[in-house]
């Protein structure tokens, strides 16, 4: 009766119309729910779906969802066939046939194939049905099939469909009507609400599915991309760390993996957090954990994604998480361990400038910290300083309180007697005035009331700085302090500042540093002093009239000794302490005042550029051993002083563009590098020496600098000024232009006395090379660089009716340049480089390596690389210039660096400056921010000015690949002129930076034959000696690898090297080479065959494992690798025979054993399947390696006799390996029907030599074999394929064997 009803109902609708038919369907249907049993149950199910063919949508759900309450057991995989096949046809009803599959029961194949149908749909279903299709999908995995199948339902789920709507919106900013607006929103509603059902379907399967989290984990954890990463995998592990207790640890330390290797960017985080926010606020307890946990990592790149964690929470969450998150910062900034410190204080930074107004609901707790600024150290003060300052001068009430505790803590800072509680107390004033210093706008009538307020806060301000002036006058490191933070703050308002502070601070100044510091120039200076007073360094000699001089040893004697002259002591009786540790500071102040006023003008103090100073006769030769040692301490005091003055002038006046003042400020680089030189001398005279400190924002330093070497200064003695070569011309040097530039410069009076016998006195009198003083110097600033820019200047000397009397060349010598070069690599270092490959002495803390980087760290990374940027112009012609020079070198010297004629001095310089010229292109190119879109701009930018070195104007339009090409070769041609191993590696080293972007098969051909040319060249000193030592060593390490790395075929160059270049070697003399490889010597084959024996290691592990479905074609090519490996090995292993170091039989152990590990792990599976199609072949190898297994044994024997705990603790792994292998041998020989064939006998101990080792165990020798053969063919000779003690109860002098024999 009921397949006839449903006959009728599915016949045309004509009579009753579409209505009545729906109803007479749906009431058809109906009834079969409700029957114990059909009679005709295969009728019935065939016209139900006949009717889901032609009906409408709802009675299509009615009859699916009815399917599992009529079916009967034997009816249900064959309709479940029929219905997952709507699933492709009509995504409408996706939600009714996955309810309906999901009461069925199902095998396991069945439901493998609905379930697959149903993974397919994934990316093409409603948004809406998706949660409902992934909880099927989900549903009864098995754990053997849910890492397939959650991987591929991680590559289905696409979350960007999701947020589509969103974007709509945003996009859409004026909406016609109100209805539009709220139809709007409730699209973007209905789509949060969706991904959130999705995500708390995987929840409940993680929850209560064993094996799903894991599944998850595994999919993730394989994941090698950066683009196959996806927000959903975020989100999902931020589901399971809160699910799942047992797993946080696993998502922890994956999470910091995907960070650390630029997986999981925090571009992916801020879409995570921009767009799922509703999901993502679930799991806040996790991420509060999380961002914990990274902030404490040791990892720049990790607690970058911790901090930005903290600031998407911020802005993403409510008032609630708002408050937890400043409360977790507050306890990181209290914590006391400075990198959290630092990195609290940097997010809280962040929030308080683009979120002022919400961040003011909890300036309470952040005010809180104040009572903490004991553990805070001055960076970190000026910091909480800036954040307090912009909470309490916000126009709202709240801010009042902040500020009458701000003025509480400082004032009780700045009372106290504790040098370290007046600096904090400084930095807080300055900072504090920052915040209230700028312009304010007197506009209209709105903005009266401000403007009264702002008149408030000028009083205040000017009360605060009268009160820190009067604090810090009897102080000098205080007063120092003070005009530094003054100085850092019209350099920070620069153009903003407030003209009324302004000159309140700076009208001071002009009338204060001239009588402190300045003094009118006189041929004889009365008084007592330590020593005789000269005055030196005077540009300015053509001006007799008005010369003045910088009063630097009067004042350092008053300091240093008391009052030397009764009149010095009555002026400066009741006055502020006048002390030389405040000149520099004070002229910084002075400089940025001026600056300021004038537009950038310094013409009304360029008087100080050229003045001299009153220093002593700085001619040390013969008298530095006369001196007692308090005025050997008194005389570095004064070189200290002096070079911090100079440091400062060319700060001030670098970017001045007079010409007659940037030869000066050259001049003074070269008073600088003259000064350090004198300095390096008395220094080592003057052991246990601290010299005055010269930046006043960090801990003092109390102890004297270590001093490791004391030697003859190679560098940095020479003034530049009588230089053979003008390297400045970019066209390569021609003889008679360098006696014409000769002959034009002319020698300044008082300063030449430092260069004469300069070679001679250098070779006696020992230095110390400066690097450990770099915080006692003042700190250059970004802008000295510019430079860089100069190339031949003319200064003009005029006569006294101000004619042109003679023309001095002035130039940026090689020591000059030398100079500037290490200190910007310095900076680029501190700044580009990630802290995680930078060592930190130990309990040294960030402090200490910001030291002498105070107004660098001001700026960002991305400012610094901008800056860099614009030197690549300059620093191409000096690389240029480099190359002229080393190749007008060669060419003299007919091919050889070292000849007869070389300048071993100048020689040094240009190859220093030919060093930190490429390791300033390396340091610049490395910077990982290259990598991210925003700075793609500032990459091409970079590259356009290397390939426009190549080819000048055809760069405009080039493509990025392009660009990076171009720049390749050019690096790449100054090949030939390279002077030393140390700029061949530096050279190698940039041109694999560049060419990693993207790196092309022919820029890894030229990397390793440029590697092997430098390999097989001959590195000589100027002075005619070998490169040699522990830096010739770790660069060979590196620049050996690089070859074999880079070159495509690893096997034969290993071999290539060592049956080659080593035959050379010991065939040599003693102190002889290689004559293929000259760098491989006996000093340095320790470094070869350690490389060697790990890139034949890590190469043969590349090598794929041999599989049954391997053709025998694969099967040979894998052989003939593994031959090949085996034989290098065998060459390197017995290589010990002859070089038999303690360095080398541990590195054979250690290598030995890992390979024979590879072996076991790759080359038996290939054996096992190949032994039967290729007998000969598997057996030769087995005999190949049997050779080096009997020489391991031979070196494991060794190591005991000489009872040596470093190379025996390396035995018992290494015998355990080559038992594996004898065993591993036998099952091979089982699975191919030979195990009859497998006998294991004892082999006699023996030393490296061979010789065999006496014992009472070993008098019993034998030898084993192995018959490939059949039993019943011809006798056989027994030879020896590879050795290993295989019974674990056996003395230790014994060694078992097992062979393979034939005919």
């Amino acid at each position: 009766m009921l397949p006839g009803s449903l006959e009728r109902s599915v016949r045309p609708r004509g009579t009753y119309g579409p209505q009545a038919g729906s109803r007479l369907q749906s009431l058809s249907v109906q009834p079969t729910k409700l029957l114990a049993s059909i009679g005709r149950g295969k009728d019935l199910i065939s016209k139900l779906m006949q009717m889901v063919s032609v009906s409408p949508a709802p009675i299509q759900h009615d009859i699916i969802t009815s399917l599992p309450e009529i079916l009967e057991d034997s009816q249900q995989s064959e309709v479940a066939r029929e219905v997952s096949c709507l699933l492709k046809r009509d995504t409408r009803l996706t939600v009714p046939i996955l309810d309906a599959l999901s009461s069925l029961d199902l095998d396991a194949r069945l439901l493998a194939e609905v379930r697959q149908t149903a993974m397919s749909i994934v990316p093409a279903v409603k948004l809406e049905d998706l949660p409902v299709v992934t909880k099927f999908i989900l549903h009864n995995i098995k754990a053997t099939d849910a890492e397939e199948v959650i991987s591929d339902l991680r590559k289905n789920l696409d979350l960007s469909s999701c947020i589509l709507p969103m974007q709509i919106l945003a996009s859409k900013n004026k909406l016609k009507s109100q209805a539009q607006a709220s139809s709007s929103m409730s699209q973007v509603s209905s789509s949060q609400n969706c991904v959130k059902l999705l995500f708390d379907v995987i929840k409940l399967a993680v929850r209560f599915q064993k094996g799903i989290s894991e599944a998850w984990i595994k999919a993730i954890e394989n994941t090698v991309s950066v683009s196959d990463h996806k927000v959903l995998d975020l989100i999902v592990l931020l589901l399971i760390y809160t699910t799942n207790i047992k797993n946080r640890k696993q998502i922890e330390r994956l999470l910091r993996n995907k960070v650390q290797l630029g997986y999981v960017p925090e571009q992916l985080l801020q879409s995570a957090f921009q767009n799922h926010s509703l999901v993502i606020r679930d799991f806040f307890p996790s991420i509060l954990s999380l961002a914990q946990s990274f902030v404490h990592s040791a990892d720049s790149c990790v607690v970058s994604f911790g901090s930005c964690m903290y600031k998407q929470a911020f802005t993403a969450f409510d008032s609630y998480c708002q408050q937890e998150i400043v409360s977790a910062l507050v306890t990181h900034v209290c914590s006391g361990t400075d990198a959290e410190v630092d990195i609290s204080l940097d997010v809280l930074t962040d929030l308080v400038t683009q979120h002022t107004s919400v961040l003011m609901c909890y300036a309470a707790f952040v005010k809180n910290v104040l009572d903490y600024t004991e553990k805070l150290n001055p960076q970190q003060i000026r910091k909480l300083f800036y954040i307090l300052g912009v909470l309490a001068f916000n126009q709202r009430q709240e801010g009042i309180y902040i500020q009458d505790d701000m003025h509480m803590v400082i004032r009780k800072r700045l009372s106290s007697s504790h040098l370290k509680h007046k600096q904090m107390g400084i930095i807080g004033a300055i900072t504090l005035a920052s915040s209230v210093a700028a312009k304010r706008n007197e506009g209209d009538g709105s903005l009266l009331e401000r403007t009264q307020m702002s008149e408030e806060h000028h009083r205040q301000l000017i009360i605060l700085l009268d009160l820190v002036s009067f604090c810090c006058e009897q102080t000098p490191k205080a007063l120092a302090l003070y005009y530094d933070e003054l100085a850092n703050l019209i350099e920070k308002q620069k153009g903003n500042l407030d003209s009324q502070i302004l000159d309140r601070v700076g009208k001071s100044m002009v009338e204060d540093f001239p009588n402190d510091f300045v003094v009118d120039l006189t041929p004889e200076i009365d008084g007592l002093y330590p020593l005789p007073v000269k005055s030196l360094y005077n540009l300015d000699e053509d001006e007799t009239q008005g010369a003045i001089a910088i009063n630097l040893l009067p004042l350092l004697a008053q300091s240093e000794f008391g009052n030397v002259t009764e009149e010095m002591a009555t002026e400066n009786q009741s006055k502020k302490a006048v002390s030389p540790v405040c000149l520099s500071p004070s002229f910084r102040l002075l400089r940025f005042y001026v600056a300021e006023k004038n537009n950038g003008s310094l013409e009304e103090i360029d008087a100080l550029l050229g003045c001299p100073l009153y220093l002593t006769d700085l001619e040390t030769e013969g008298k530095l051993d006369s001196l007692s040692r308090r005025e050997r301490e008194f005389l570095c005091s004064l070189l200290f002083h002096a070079l911090n003055w100079f440091r400062e002038v060319v700060n001030s006046f670098c970017q001045q563009q007079d010409p007659e003042m940037k030869g000066k400020v050259l001049t003074r680089l070269q008073n600088i590098t003259e000064l350090q030189s004198v300095l390096g001398k008395c220094l080592a005279a003057t052991p246990g020496y601290v010299p005055p400190p010269a930046v006043f924002d960090s801990e003092t330093l109390e102890a004297a600098p270590s001093i490791s070497a004391i030697g003859p200064a190679k560098k940095k003695k020479k003034g530049g000024k009588n230089q053979k070569f003008d390297y400045s011309k970019s066209s390569s040097p021609d003889p008679s232009e360098m006696e014409e530039n000769l002959e034009g410069i002319q020698p300044e009076a008082d300063t030449t006395q430092l260069e004469k016998d300069a070679s001679e006195r250098e070779a006696v009198i020992p230095s110390v090379q400066l690097q450990r003083y770099r915080a006692y110097f003042r700190e250059l600033d970004f802008d000295v660089f510019t430079i860089l820019h100069c190339g031949l200047l003319t200064k003009s000397v005029l006569d006294t009716e101000m004619h042109t009397e003679a023309r001095e060349i002035v130039q940026l010598g090689p020591a000059e340049l030398d100079f500037l070069l290490q200190d910007l690599c310095w900076k680029l270092e501190h700044v580009l480089v990630p802290g995680t490959t930078k060592k930190t002495p130990f309990l040294k803390g960030k402090g200490c390596r910001d030291l002498g980087f105070s107004h660098l760290c001001q700026r960002s990374p991305h400012a610094v690389v901008q800056c860099a940027v614009t030197l690549l112009k300059p620093l191409c012609n000096h690389l240029e210039n480099m190359h002229n020079y080393f190749q007008a070198l060669l060419i003299e010297n007919h091919g050889v660096m070292d000849g007869p004629s070389v300048n071993i001095q100048e020689h040094q310089l240009m190859s220093s400056c030919y060093q930190k010229l490429l390791q300033t292109f390396r340091l610049l190119f490395a910077w990982s921010g290259f990598f991210q879109q925003e700075n793609n701009d500032l990459l091409m930018s970079a590259l356009k000015v290397l390939s426009d070195r190549l080819k000048p104007g055809e760069t405009e339009f080039l493509l990025l690949e392009e660009q990076i090409s171009d720049a390749f070769r050019y690096l790449s041609n100054f090949q030939h002129s390279i002077p030393s191993f140390q700029c061949a590696l530096e050279l190698i080293q940039v041109l694999i930076i560049i060419a990693e972007k993207p790196l092309a098969s022919w820029k890894r051909d030229k990397i390793a034959s440029l590697a092997k040319q430098f390999l097989c060249q001959s590195w000589m000193q100027p002075s005619g000696v070998r490169e040699k030592g522990s830096q010739f060593n770790d660069a060979l390490h590196v620049m050996l690898s690089v070859y074999m790395e880079h070159t495509d075929n690893i096997l034969k160059a290993i071999e290539d090297i060592a049956s080659v270049g080593v035959s050379e070697l010991i065939k040599s003399a003693k102190d002889g080479c290689s004559s293929t490889y000259p760098t491989l010597t006996r000093q340095s084959f320790l470094v070869f065959f350690r490389v060697m024996m790990a890139q034949l290691e890590s190469s043969v592990r590349s090598i794929p494992a041999g599989k049954s479905s391997d053709s025998s074609e694969v099967q040979l090519e894998k052989l003939l690798c593994w031959n090949v490996a085996v034989r290098d090995f065998h060459i390197l292993v017995n290589l010990v025979r002859v070089f038999d170091s303690r360095p080398v039989l541990s590195n054979c152990l250690k290598y030995g054993r890992l390979f024979v590990e590879a072996f076991l792990k790759l080359a038996m599976p290939l054996l096992d399947h190949s032994f039967k199609k290729h007998k000969e072949d598997v057996q030769s190898l087995l005999k190949s390696l049997q050779l080096s297994t009997r020489q391991l044994h031979h070196i494991c024997g060794h190591s005991k006799i000489h009872q040596d705990v470093g190379l025996t603790n390396h035995v018992p792994l290494l015998k355990k390996t080559l038992e594996q292998f004898v065993y591993r041998v036998k099952a091979m020989l089982a699975f191919n029907h030979c195990q009859e064939a497998f006998w294991v006998g004892i082999l006699k101990n023996r030393d490296l030599q061979g010789e065999e080792i006496l014992s009472q165990s070993s008098e019993v020798s034998d030898q084993e074999g192995v018959d490939n053969q059949q039993p019943k063919e011809d006798p056989v000779k027994e030879k020896d394929v590879s050795g290993s003690e295989s019974e674990t109860e056996h003395d230790d002098s014994s060694e078992d064997d097992e062979g393979t024999s034939q005919n």
